[in-house]
């Protein structure tokens, strides 16, 4: 079977920074926090009392009041960025053969906005009053892609993959995958979550796993530095529109970058915690370096996993294990540090940030990073975008449950 390239040629980001592409890409080149104290519910009890929040969101924008009341926030992200999507890739009006395209996209923590709400109605009202019909359908993962298929009439392969934080890389790649072995030629990829809630954000609080610094939320999330004390949960949508790179150029998309290498693998180690020596991840670029057919030392940017957690120290060793003295040379970011952590939508809003780097030759800073840890090493690109032309980004993703991906993109020719 011949295998096809896959270019990228549209995008769409609902995030802390802003509510489409544009907003986010200039708030990240810019270097601004989207992290502040809590406004969607009292916080004023917990140990962490800041996130990474959409604000301004307004669904009536996007849909009647009949579609809203069946579609839990993070579903509304998903529809309303794949509309921005497609309108990037000049799919809007003139959309693609409906039995040829096809939705992933995923979620790690899906409908837990209506979840709570619901559970609350049920206990004062009972089941009959309590419980909406459209209780299921505006929860469950697998909805978010249905309804992008739904409102889109896309009748090619669906499917909702679900792996913590690396719930949308996953997506993603395997849509590359469905487009270069022939399975569809345009897919909607990526990943979606509302999560700032008291159950959510109790859930990591009790784990330990959040920053405290209530005082300081735009410092809060802080990769590679020794001050670092938790990740900030954040919430939001990025999409991308992949597509069969013939089919790009005979209708003359504007591509946007091309995805030629992609990795999945286990740490089988431990329920949160990757592996010490990052072996995992190790493997996992690795294998998406081998997938593209590139050496190493032609990767010039990495958008690292970078949670402003302990495992940072453990993803540059990984780095460094696989790009040995090209490390040193290699432009590395996260732009969790003004994102936050977005869980399920992290690695797709991190992949699309990779693609708008490669064409606009502007690589994201990490800010906060006043007092590197000395155990994270490389150039991190400290609170300042750089001007700086690469051929090739890798965005990585790791997640819960050891389970990792790994996304490489080419700058368009």
């Amino acid at each position: 079977m011949t295998e096809r390239k896959v270019a990228v040629t549209g995008t769409g980001m609902i995030t802390p920074l802003g509510l489409d592409t544009e907003q986010t890409w200039a708030g990240v080149i810019a270097g601004r926090s989207g992290v502040s104290a809590i406004t969607k519910f009292d916080a004023s009890e917990m140990p962490t009392q800041i996130a990474a929040e959409v604000r301004g969101f307004e669904p009536t924008n996007f849909f009647s009041k009949k579609y809203i009341r069946q579609m839990d926030p993070f579903i509304q992200y998903a529809v309303a960025a794949s509309y921005m999507a497609l309108e990037d890739a000049g799919m809007l009006e003139d959309k693609p053969p409906a039995e040829r395209t096809g939705v992933y996209v995923g979620s790690g923590l899906g409908g837990i906005n209506t979840i709570e709400r619901t559970h609350l109605s049920l206990r004062e009202k009972g089941w009959r009053r309590g419980i909406s019909p459209y209780f299921v359908p505006a929860l469950i993962i697998n909805l978010a892609g249905g309804q992008i298929s739904i409102f889109h009439g896309f009748k090619g392969p669906l499917m909702s993959h679900v792996s913590a934080c690396s719930t949308s890389a996953h997506s993603i790649g395997e849509a590359y995958l469905a487009i270069k072995y022939g399975r569809a030629d345009v897919m909607v990829a990526g990943g979606t979550e509302s999560t700032i809630t008291a159950l959510s954000l109790g859930g990591f609080a009790a784990a330990r796993a959040l920053s405290k610094r209530n005082d300081e939320p735009t410092k809060a999330s802080r990769p590679f530095t020794a001050s670092r004390d938790g990740f900030v949960m954040g919430e939001g949508c990025g999409l991308v529109i992949l597509e069969d790179m013939e089919r790009a150029k005979a209708r003359g998309a504007n591509i946007i970058a091309e995805l030629v290498g992609y990795a999945a693998n286990s740490d089988a180690h431990h329920v949160t915690a990757p592996s010490p020596t990052g072996e995992g991840a190790q493997v996992c670029m690795r294998l998406a370096l081998e997938d593209a057919g590139v050496s190493a030392d032609a990767v010039g940017y990495i958008n690292a996993h970078g949670t402003s957690t302990a495992a940072d120290a453990v993803e540059t060793h990984a780095i460094r294990q696989v790009f040995g003295a090209h490390a040193d040379k290699l432009q590395v970011s996260s732009t969790k540090s003004m994102l936050g952590h977005l869980l399920g939508s992290a690695g797709s809003v991190e992949g699309a940030l990779c693609c708008l780097a490669l064409a606009r030759g502007v690589l994201p800073p990490t800010i906060n990073l006043d007092d590197p840890d000395p155990a994270c090493d490389l150039d991190y690109i400290p609170h300042e975008a750089r001007r700086l032309e690469v051929e090739y980004a890798l965005s990585n993703s790791f997640g819960f449950g050891g389970t990792n991906a790994c996304l490489l993109f080419k700058r368009a020719p």
